[in-house]
């Protein structure tokens, strides 16, 4: 019988809290389980497997981007819009970078269709902003994907601790804007 006040949401909520808690250690169903007070047994009581529960984090990582995306991104217009999206994937990525880790892996075929539907929304949302900059609709793939890689890059290795030079790296990330914008308006 499960725990009272155990649950599916209340299981991929413990995960989270334990990589935010502990960045480098591995996610392990015994971790959730000790978190839990439970038996590892206990947990597929409410997810299926350790992928599954990888799945549950991974939606909660890509909603809270998506969301962030949507608040930011709704208050501008062009390239105040994409700024606006930019900042907030960054700024959620330093505030959670292994949740931000732990979501980024493109949904596959085994993906939930929750997991799916929190990426969809954030495609979405980002072709929306890049077509502001004139993308044709044939190219919006293409620049989703180079303002995604550029954007997750530059997070990666700020969140890593990658740039290690004194020089200002708010600055930096301003001119990656104004660079891949810029770019944007080419593809054609």
């Amino acid at each position: 019988m499960p725990r009272v006040g155990l649950t599916r949401d209340a299981v991929v909520a413990l995960a989270v809290e334990l990589l935010e808690e502990d960045p480098v250690a591995p996610l392990t169903l015994a971790r959730v389980a000790a978190r839990a007070g439970v038996a590892v047994p206990s947990l597929y009581k409410h997810v299926s497997s350790l992928d599954a529960l990888r799945d549950g984090v991974a939606v909660v990582g890509v909603t809270r981007i998506a969301d962030a995306v949507e608040a930011a991104a709704g208050s501008g217009d062009g390239f105040a819009a994409f700024a606006g999206a930019a900042h907030a994937i960054r700024r959620e990525a330093l505030a959670h970078p292994a949740l931000y880790l732990a979501s980024q892996p493109a949904p596959g075929r085994d993906a939930s269709p929750e997991l799916l539907g929190a990426a969809g929304r954030t495609v979405s949302l980002l072709a929306g902003v890049v077509r502001q900059a004139g993308v044709p609709a044939e190219r919006e793939i293409d620049a989703v994907r180079i303002v995604r890689a550029a954007i997750h890059g530059f997070v990666v290795l700020d969140t890593s601790g990658g740039f290690g030079l004194p020089d200002d790296v708010d600055a930096s990330f301003e001119r990656l804007l104004e660079v891949v914008w810029a770019g944007l308006a080419s593809l054609t």
